[in-house]
């Protein structure tokens, strides 16, 4: 079986204006690993509405196939980013009765969110595709002073992504 462990959804990036949006994901604990997923801007507006649980008037594609699992008894259970090969992720929706589908990862993370599955990533995703990023605890007593944190974490890993070229990550 193939070792995997949680990620969080930071945000999203557009480290160079009219390029693609970046999906940010990062390691809660240990190392605090970071992914960087190129991804299109439709799939950027989806991802971003569900993390922020942001409810529209008509479902758009993501509600919608949630919904469709739910009305046969369904959900995810998980999101699982699962392989890169060939500079492009794969990532599998685990459903309830254990029903693995293969999905592109921002779709998946996006349903994830909107179902409140957990995300993980395969170790060996971490290991060829990750940039460490060194952050400096500091004690903070405020949800505001968290937010900066997590500010100025992102805009140091945006800062590591403008330097790095597709053959930095050896896929």
């Amino acid at each position: 079986m193939v070792s995997v462990i949680p990620i969080e959804v930071v945000g999203m990036a557009v480290p160079v204006p009219g390029e693609a949006p970046l999906m940010l994901l990062r390691e809660p604990d240990g190392a605090r690993r970071w992914l960087a997923i190129m991804i299109g801007y439709g799939e950027a507006e989806a991802l971003v509405r569900a993390r922020e649980q942001i409810e529209q008037p008509r479902p758009g594609t993501i509600e919608l196939l949630g919904d469709v699992l739910s009305a046969f008894g369904q959900g995810v259970a998980a999101v699982e980013l699962t392989e890169v090969r060939d500079g492009i992720f794969y990532a599998d929706l685990v459903l309830v009765d254990g029903t693995r589908v293969s999905a592109r990862p921002s779709d998946a993370v996006a349903l994830g969110l909107r179902q409140g599955a957990p995300i993980r990533v395969a170790e060996e995703v971490l290991d060829v595709a990750s940039v460490q990023l060194e952050v400096e605890e500091q004690e903070t007593e405020s949800p505001a002073a968290d937010a900066l944190d997590t500010e100025a974490e992102v805009a140091r890993f945006r800062a590591e992504l403008d330097g790095l070229r597709p053959e930095d990550f050896d896929l």
